[in-house]
């Protein structure tokens, strides 16, 4: 049977009550409530100081003996502040942990992001025409997609589709928040640096832009996570695999299709993970990538933006459920590329200069990683643009062209 002992200094105002003198291990000065169920001890006590004395925290258990915590009535409020702070601190840690999906991604900033339309920008892509696509990931979550096809150098588009070595698809990873639509703008001038390269290597070949829009972001279905995300660039992937094949068919003569992917910010951990680990089709491996701002991992940017030690930020990471180490996954690319004998994919790294966001050690260090595993890599930065203008400056577009067109070479050179 459960049990409640009930003291008070003052029984004209709880006539009702117990006599204190009746109940073990409780004092006047003090107010208890215990219970005892199944051999388990709870205790819940609220202590009404009186008359100065001190105060008494008595828990009775199945023994006969009690033991008392004594409090002096001075040090309760000090005690009773203390123990809300240490339970706000680890109630803000149990909801970091379980609604880290909601706090890493931003899918609904700005809050008109998911009712953005591509004929919004359409004026402002400077002639590139982009078409709204759909396609589903594994688990049947309908996903958005923008793309375009434009040929790689102005005027020197084929009258046969299959006169041109080879077919480039850029598959395109937003960095977080917002929408696919208003990054239309920018991209569509970086095509068009792209278009003026004026490269004779690249002629007549087509490039296709595929912008994929992760879901839960602009007009797909679901909510996102790092696995969610996963499925959504394979998605994207199989997507390229199977227009290529409606486009050409399956003649030998057809040409390559040469997959770069593109990855910003929280992308470039997306294209990472599917160059690293994902189930691409055969018809079109990776062959670049182009990694914009990028970071370590999730981990290391805890580490970055919040190093104070008292924050819970860092501490968490055991608890993580999104990655996005792209640390890691190089090293699983180029572990890869030699289990298959086949070449790995070439890198390009496009740094901000004055990234308020990421360090420049994170993109030092990638540079390294990828020196000491021998892949392919080349780092540049875009002048004095911020974390998420890299290609909205002049110079940052035609670097993001640059490394499109060297991916292209690279690829096409290395067979």
């Amino acid at each position: 049977m459960a049990s409640r002992c009930l003291v008070s200094a003052s029984r004209a105002r709880l006539g009702r009550l117990r006599p204190a003198s009746s109940l073990p291990s409780c004092r006047k000065g003090s107010t208890y409530i215990g219970s005892s169920r199944l051999g388990v001890t709870a205790v819940r006590a609220l202590i009404v100081p009186l008359a100065g004395k001190p105060c008494t925290f008595s828990v009775a258990g199945n023994s006969r003996h009690a033991r008392s915590i004594h409090i002096p009535t001075v040090l309760m409020p000090p005690v009773l502040f203390v123990g809300l702070l240490v339970a706000l601190y680890v109630w803000k840690c149990i909801m970091l942990v379980v609604f880290q999906n909601k706090i890493i991604y931003m899918p609904g900033f700005p809050p008109n992001s998911r009712w953005e339309l591509i004929d919004n920008y359409a004026n402002h892509c400077g002639g590139i025409k982009w078409t709204d696509e759909r396609t589903r990931a594994a688990d049947g979550t309908d996903l958005a997609m923008a793309v375009t096809t434009v040929p790689m150098q102005k005027g020197k588009s084929s009258t046969d589709k299959k006169d041109a070595k080879a077919h480039i698809y850029v598959l395109y990873f937003q960095g977080n928040a917002a929408s696919i639509p208003p990054r239309l703008p920018d991209l569509s001038w970086v095509l068009r640096n792209v278009n003026d390269s004026h490269n004779p290597n690249l002629a007549p070949l087509q490039i296709t832009f595929v912008c994929l829009s992760y879901r839960g972001y602009w007009t797909s279905r679901g909510r996102p996570s790092e696995d969610g995300l996963r499925l959504d660039a394979e998605a994207g992937a199989r997507w390229i695999s199977q227009y290529h094949e409606q486009l050409y068919g399956s003649d030998s003569e057809a040409p390559v299709p040469i997959l770069l992917i593109w990855g910003q910010s929280i992308g470039c951990g997306v294209a990472t993970n599917l160059a690293a680990t994902g189930r691409i089709p055969e018809n079109v491996p990776v062959r670049g990538l182009l990694l914009e701002t990028p970071f370590l991992s999730v981990r290391t940017m805890l580490e970055t933006l919040y190093p104070q030690k008292w924050l819970p930020y860092k501490h968490l990471w055991p608890f993580l459920r999104n990655h996005l180490d792209s640390w890691t996954n190089l090293e699983t690319i180029a572990s890869t590329a030699r289990e298959r004998g086949s070449p790995p994919p070439n890198i390009f790294i496009l740094e901000a200069e004055r990234d308020e966001l990421v360090p420049p050690e994170h993109a030092e260090r990638l540079l390294g990683r990828c020196q000491d595993l021998s892949l392919p890599v080349e780092r540049v930065k875009s002048p004095a643009a911020f974390h998420s203008d890299a290609i909205m400056r002049v110079e940052g577009k035609r670097l993001a062209a640059l490394g499109i067109v060297r991916l292209t070479k690279q690829a096409l050179d290395g067979g």
